[in-house]
């Protein structure tokens, strides 16, 4: 946690999150570490949003390029 720079509580959010949903699973190693694990469903989920990103090219914007445009409207 500490190599990756990442804040404790946020991750802990973030941790909590994904695990109410299935897609991680906590587990007790020895007498009190906790470490995290993709689920089934994680693994599926992971594996679409995958094929997902080969199939729809992602565009990053800058504010300033969406800062005049009209809104899209379908």
């Amino acid at each position: 946690m500490y190599n990756a720079n990442v804040n404790c509580s946020l991750l802990k959010k973030h941790l909590n999150y994904l695990t109410k949903q299935g897609l991680i699973e906590e587990k007790i190693i020895g007498k009190e570490r906790i470490v995290y694990a993709i689920s089934q469903l994680g693994a599926i989920v992971l594996k679409q949003f995958k094929a997902l990103k080969e199939v729809l090219p992602i565009v990053e914007e800058t504010r300033e390029e969406t800062k005049n445009q009209e809104p899209y409207l379908f």
